[in-house]
């Protein structure tokens, strides 16, 4: 098995991400912002099921779902990966056009770190992707 060098503590140029959107668009610029924040793109993918294996083969650092996917919701993607073991490490953060207090307690509640209201701006999309990947486990 191939192991990278650990990278030094604090340096998000090896932290690995998950996109999951049903939109391309919307797919692409979360690739972009992640790439301004320093990180890689490990995998991008269109519906919820996908979200989930590739999460689970993959281990990325970081999970940035859309709520409202086929296949299976990121609320229901965030809710299993919490509580798989091998994947409740991974950070989390849920896109949604959804943006009431509501919405945002439901994206919590189901054990994301992060909500973002669609549409974003990039400059804090990106902010939410430094913050969450420079985050030291606990």
């Amino acid at each position: 098995m191939d192991e990278a060098p650990p990278a030094a503590a604090g340096t998000p140029d090896r932290v690995r991400v998950l996109v999951a959107d049903d939109e391309d668009d919307i797919r692409a610029l979360v690739g972009l912002a992640v790439g301004k924040a320093g990180c890689t793109v490990v995998a991008s993918v269109a519906d919820g099921t996908a979200a989930l294996a590739t999460a689970r083969a993959e281990q990325p650092d970081l999970a940035v779902l859309d709520v409202s996917m086929p296949g299976a919701t990121g609320l229901e993607v965030c809710a299993a990966l919490r509580e798989d073991p091998a994947t409740a490490g991974i950070r989390i953060l849920l896109l949604s056009a959804g943006a009431s207090r509501d919405d945002v307690a439901r994206g919590l509640a189901a054990g994301a770190d992060a909500y973002l209201a669609k549409p974003f701006q990039i400059a804090a999309l990106v902010h939410q992707v430094k913050a969450l990947t420079t985050r030291q486990p606990a």
